[in-house]
């Protein structure tokens, strides 16, 4: 994976806009965040798979290294992931980007495909 470079990336979300898509979205404090630190809040979101068509796609932000993408989807309805910071479009032709925090860690996953994501 590579640091989101914010043209490169928007030009890879106009790729698929209008298009039938799977996404993957992902958000985590951190498995088990709470056992090593106990003021840490465990919270995380996960779905895989969703077939949605988004109507128009947006990147934002990149001032320390972090970026937001948003999906309107074509129902009217909003897909939006913070905290992205690299990407990668792989083997599969599958869209990542995934944000890592300080330690590395994955803390946020956004991930967009023409075809269903393995299960």
């Amino acid at each position: 994976m590579e640091k989101i470079n914010r043209e490169e990336v928007q030009t890879l979300l106009n790729r698929y806009q209008d298009e039938k898509v799977y996404v993957h979205v992902e958000v985590t404090s951190g498995m088990y965040a709470s056992h090593m630190d106990e003021r840490v809040f465990n919270a995380g979101m996960f779905m895989r798979n969703v077939q949605v068509v988004f109507s128009q796609g947006a990147i934002r932000g990149g001032d320390n290294g972090e970026f937001r993408v948003g999906l309107k989807l074509d129902n009217g309805g909003w897909i939006y992931v913070l905290g992205l910071t690299h990407f990668e479009v792989n083997d599969n032709d599958e869209f990542i980007m995934h944000g890592f925090n300080y330690d590395g860690k994955l803390a946020s996953a956004l991930e967009i495909s023409t075809g269903e994501f393995f299960k």
